[in-house]
């Protein structure tokens, strides 16, 4: 039987308690929510799991190595003892990266530096030979994260950021981030069972991630590469057995996904991704400007979108926000409408009070993600046909 270790999982800012809930319901132990971190135990085949399926998750590590530090030669020793040698010989090649926080170091690269150098001198001294440095494709690499006095060595086990799922290939400019689309959706708790619809879809994000939300497709099926894949115990048939295993839990759509875009371009690239991801039966890419359009089913629908700003912005902002929250009232009532923005001000011209008001981060920018429910007539007329009580 093995053994469980520790590891923790990198997210955004907001995603903890989404992503703590995946975990949980993947078969976690331990889960601990962080800043932008979630730490958990499992065993190797979870780890394996939990790279393959985890939605919010950027990164999986384990931490293999953890000490205080009194100066910064201290970094170097803590290094140079080390045994690199049980992970990586000298004729692999590694790659580091550093997060640093506190006084004694505030500049990333030179720890990186540093604790390279170490790990060098280590293999000169004891093999005659040293490992090279790749950026690109190492067979290993390493995070080193210092908090204050305290640093920490882990292995990455994902390697690319787990937002590069596999299936996108095409993108328009500004694209939204994987992980970060589906924390949206889970974020806005869209039942997986009303049609759903981004009317603004730019390369077709936010619809692809639902339906693997919807029909229970692990996030990362389509990616070609994990790191754990170069590591001296990689269990190839174990992970194909998890991976059967998940396979096996696919289930249809209950409703309909669709995305519209009003871009021909931006439309081209959601329709390749959208086959890439092999979903073209789950998800409809239409070109559509969402301003001329209206609600076509009398049941609920769901909305989840990143209007346009900055570089993707064509015209005046106010007004495409003002006609954003126009649409809504006059032509999709029974809607739960979610709304990503960066651009606080230009979101009071929509004209509607959002319900939630949540705190995220796209990229550097920060943000809200602002819910609208649209109701057929006003929200008190709605609230007393619930409530015929009162």
């Amino acid at each position: 039987m093995q053994t469980n270790f520790k590891m923790l999982a990198k997210t955004f800012f907001g995603f903890e308690d989404i992503l703590a809930e995946e975990l949980k319901q993947l078969g976690a132990q331990a889960v601990e929510k962080g800043n932008r971190v979630v730490h958990f135990s499992g065993d190797k085949g979870f780890m394996y799991k939990a790279n393959l399926c985890l939605r919010t998750a950027l990164k999986i590590l384990v931490p293999i190595h953890s000490s205080q530090l009194r100066n910064e030669a201290d970094l170097y020793t803590m290094a140079y003892d080390y045994p690199w040698e049980n992970y990586f010989s000298a004729q692999e090649t590694f790659a580091l990266d550093s997060v640093v926080f506190g006084e004694m170091f505030t500049h990333s690269l030179y720890v990186s530096q540093r604790v390279k150098d170490a790990i060098v001198d280590r293999f000169r001294a004891k093999e005659g030979v040293r490992p090279s440095v790749d950026l690109k494709q190492p067979d290993v690499r390493i995070n080193v994260h210092i908090d204050r006095n305290q640093c920490t060595f882990s292995l990455d086990s994902s390697g690319a950021s787990l937002h590069h799922r596999g299936y996108r290939t095409a993108t328009n400019i500004a694209p939204l981030n994987e992980v970060l689309a589906a924390g949206l959706i889970l974020l806005s708790g869209w039942d997986k069972r009303s049609n759903f619809l981004d009317p603004m879809c730019g390369s077709g994000t936010i619809p692809i991630e639902a339906a693997m939300l919807s029909c229970n497709i692990p996030a990362n099926i389509n990616r070609k590469a994990f790191a754990f894949e170069k590591w001296k115990d990689w269990d190839e048939d174990l992970y194909l057995t998890i991976e059967e295993a998940q396979l096996n839990k696919i289930q249809g759509l209950a409703g309909t996904i669709t995305g519209f875009d009003k871009a021909p371009s931006a439309v081209a690239k959601a329709q390749d991704n959208v086959r890439n991801a092999n979903l073209e039966e789950f998800v409809d890419i239409d070109q559509d400007n969402f301003f001329f359009t209206k609600k076509e089913e009398e049941g609920p629908l769901h909305i989840v979108t990143n209007p346009p700003y900055g570089e993707r912005l064509v015209g005046d902002i106010n007004e495409i926000y003002k006609q954003l929250g126009d649409t809504l009232k006059q032509r999709y009532t029974n809607t739960q409408a979610w709304v990503i923005t960066s651009n606080l001000e230009a979101m009071k011209q929509v004209g509607l009070r959002p319900s939630r008001k949540i705190k995220l981060f796209n990229g550097k920018l920060e943000s809200r993600l602002l819910h609208y429910s649209i109701y057929a007539g006003t929200k008190k007329v709605h609230k007393l046909k619930s409530n015929p009580t009162k």
